[in-house]
């Protein structure tokens, strides 16, 4: 009775604390359907009913929503690209090879994760500038190359060295080049950890809003959470129109949403599970 006592208290627990997490994300998606008067009312509206889908249409017709998405999916999509490139090959050296500088490498990987962002934003900015790239996709994506590649390194070394080196010599062994070991052997056992690195990647990028202020002041070359800034600082006598806000919130979220239904099958699998018998 005591245990079965305990495992309810705890799914009870559990329970409230989803609840919790999951109704700010109720409360915009609510919000995004009501009318302006609905959503000044002093009464909540828990439920949309009799509501509208004006505040979506408004968000993508009378505001660049349409660019602003073009723009975060050309930047997430090259950022994405190189820094998973770039990644695992680093990860592959650093977890296979014994060189010189080695330990100094990745305590420099452990190092820039410890500084914060906006201390290096002067310095990026004059880099960026003395470039030319200001306002311009190569520079926006050197930048979060450079964020976001030494946190998929660090990630990815664990994953590479997950998987038995073993495998690698006996496929050496059968004829196998070096490189073909790994693009038939290691690659395939490291995917999982390639699509969580890419996640964690996507979502980081995606979010970004800090550096995108800084580095594109240009209102024609914006991401979406520039967008949606840009929105909610639209006022209509004075007051914000929290609809259109959270319809516009609503629509940045929902790529993410996509890209993590897509990729959480592979995140779900074992890492190398059934690679090595006996």
């Amino acid at each position: 009775m005591k245990r079965k006592l305990k495992r309810y208290l705890a799914a009870a627990t559990a329970v409230i604390v989803a609840v919790v997490w999951a109704f700010p994300v109720y409360w915009m998606i609510n919000s995004s359907f009501l009318t302006p008067l609905t959503i000044s009312g002093l009464t909540p509206t828990f439920l949309p009913f009799g509501g509208t889908l004006q505040n979506y249409r408004d968000v993508t017709t009378e505001t660049p929503f349409f660019e602003a998405l073009t723009m975060s999916l050309m930047v997430v999509g090259v950022a994405l690209a190189v820094c998973i490139a770039f990644a695992t090959l680093a990860a592959l050296a650093i977890s296979r090879f014994r060189f010189k500088g080695r330990r100094s490498f990745v305590l420099a990987i452990i190092l820039v994760q410890m500084l914060p962002a906006e201390a290096m934003f002067i310095a990026q900015y004059k880099m960026i500038s003395g470039l030319g790239l200001l306002n311009s996709l190569a520079g926006i994506s050197i930048i979060y190359v450079a964020m976001v590649v030494p946190f998929t390194i660090w990630m990815l070394r664990g994953f590479v060295g997950g998987v038995p080196i073993e495998l690698e010599e006996a496929a050496m062994v059968d004829g196998c080049t070096r490189l073909q070991a790994f693009r038939r052997i290691t690659f395939p056992l490291i995917a999982p950890g390639l699509v969580a690195s890419g996640v964690f990647a996507f979502i980081q990028v995606w979010n970004e809003f800090a550096l995108a202020s800084v580095l594109l002041t240009d209102d024609d070359v914006q991401t979406l959470p520039l967008w949606l800034r840009d929105i909610a600082q639209q006022s209509n006598l004075g007051a914000p129109e929290w609809g259109q806000i959270m319809a516009g919130s609503v629509l940045v979220a929902v790529p993410v949403i996509i890209f993590f239904v897509i990729v959480q099958g592979r995140m779900a699998q074992g890492l190398v599970g059934g690679a090595v018998k006996g």
